[in-house]
C-alpha cells in the first residue's frame, strides 16, 4: 500500500471548500488547506470548519500575486507571510506551515533568500510539493494528469484547489480510484516536500527552490 497526501491551495471559498469538505468527510480523509490571507474574511466560516473537522491550516501568502522568484524586496516577503499568519491566528497549525506561490506550479524559484530567511527565523515549515495537476486550468482532465504524474512518486503530496466547483466535482470520484489502486491517505507530509521544518533549513534548499 502506498501513501499519498491530499493539499487544497488558494481558498477558502464560501461554497467550494464545504464542498470539498463534505467529500473529505465521507471518505475519512485529513489534509491541509493551504489559506491565500485576502481571501480569509469572506468565507471564513468555511475554514472554521475545515480546523473544526481536524485539517491543518497554512499559510499561502495574502496576495497570491506574485512569486517570490519575481519580486524579493523585503517589504513585500515579510508582508505576505506576515499578514495571513496573523489573520489565521488560532487556526494556525502550531508549525506554521508556509507553502510559497510557485507560479503554474514551478518550484524552482519557489522561495528567495528572503523568504527563506524569515521563514526559519519565524520558525515556520515550508511545506512544497511533487505533484500539480493543474486542476484551475483543467477542470475535467485534472484527475487523470494526477494519475499520471503520481505514478511513480514513492510518496506523493498533490495540489488541488479549493476554488472551482467544476473541477472539484471529479473529486470523489478520484478518491475512489486511489482507494481502488490502494494508496492509503495521510495527513502527514513526505519529509522530502518539506524546505524548512520549524525554523531549520532543509536539503531540499539547496535544489533550486530558493533563487538566486
Amino acid at each position: 500500500m502506498r501513501r499519498i497526501t491530499l493539499s487544497f491551495d488558494n481558498g477558502p471559498h464560501p461554497e467550494v471548500t464545504p464542498f470539498v469538505l463534505d467529500i473529505l468527510a465521507r471518505h475519512g480523509i485529513a489534509t491541509t488547506f493551504f489559506i491565500v490571507g485576502d481571501k480569509l474574511a469572506g468565507a471564513r466560516a468555511a475554514s472554521e470548519r475545515a480546523h473544526a473537522e481536524g485539517h491543518w491550516i497554512g499559510n499561502h501568502t495574502w496576495s497570491h500575486s506574485q512569486p517570490f522568484r519575481e519580486r524579493g524586496d523585503v517589504d513585500f516577503v515579510h508582508s505576505e507571510i506576515d499578514r495571513t499568519q496573523a489573520a489565521l491566528g488560532t487556526l494556525a497549525h502550531p508549525d506554521k506551515f508556509f507553502r510559497p506561490f510557485g507560479g503554474q506550479g514551478r518550484l524552482d524559484g519557489a522561495l528567495n533568500g528572503c523568504a527563506a530567511e524569515h521563514l526559519q527565523k519565524g520558525g515556520f515549515t515550508c511545506v512544497l510539493w511533487n505533484a500539480v495537476p493543474g486542476d484551475w486550468k483543467d477542470h475535467d482532465g485534472w484527475p487523470d494528469v494526477a494519475l499520471s504524474q503520481i505514478q511513480n512518486l514513492d510518496w506523493p503530496l498533490l495540489v488541488l484547489h479549493d476554488i472551482n466547483l467544476a473541477a472539484m466535482r471529479h473529486l470523489d470520484r478520484f478518491v475512489g480510484t486511489l482507494r481502488d489502486r490502494d494508496f492509503a491517505f495521510e495527513q502527514a507530509f513526505p519529509p522530502s516536500c518539506l524546505a524548512i521544518e520549524r525554523g531549520s533549513p532543509a536539503v531540499v534548499l539547496r535544489d533550486g527552490v530558493v533563487a538566486n
